[in-house]
C-alpha cells in the first residue's frame, strides 16, 4: 500500500524574512542538522532526504517509504525560533496539508503592550 515518489514540505517564511526578522539560509542548516531520521541525526543524505532553498521558502523532499514526519518540522520550526528569540513574535500554522507558514501573532489591542520591556 505504500506510495512511490516523494513527499513535499515546505515551511514558508515570507513574513519575517520579508522584514530582515529570520535569515532564511541559517534556519536551512538548523534543520539539516536536526532532522532525525529512524531516530539519528545526520542521516538526512543516505535516506534521500533533501532541504532546498530559495528565497523565502524551505523545501523538505523526502521519500514516501521513510514517513517522514510533518509534525517533526513543526517542532524543530518552534525550537529554532525559541534560539533566535523569535518565539514570541511568530507561530508555526498549518497553511495546507504539507505546508507550514511562519506567522506573526495578530495583537488585537494596538502597540500598548509594546513598551513592556
Amino acid at each position: 500500500k505504500a506510495k512511490k515518489g516523494n513527499v513535499k514540505f515546505v515551511i514558508d517564511c515570507a513574513a519575517p524574512v520579508e522584514d530582515k526578522v529570520l535569515d532564511v539560509a541559517s534556519f536551512e542548516k538548523y534543520l539539516q542538522d536536526r532532522i532525525k531520521i529512524d531516530g539519528k541525526t545526520g542521516a538526512l543524505a543516505n535516506a534521500g532526504v533533501t532541504i532546498s532553498r530559495d528565497r523565502t521558502k524551505l523545501t523538505v523532499s523526502a521519500p514516501a517509504e521513510i514517513q517522514f514526519s510533518k509534525r517533526q518540522l513543526k517542532y524543530l520550526s518552534k525550537r529554532y525560533l525559541k534560539k533566535q528569540q523569535l518565539r514570541d513574535y511568530l507561530r508555526v500554522v498549518a497553511a495546507s496539508k504539507n505546508s507550514y507558514e511562519l506567522r506573526y501573532f495578530s495583537i488585537s489591542g494596538g502597540d500598548e503592550e509594546a513598551g513592556e520591556e
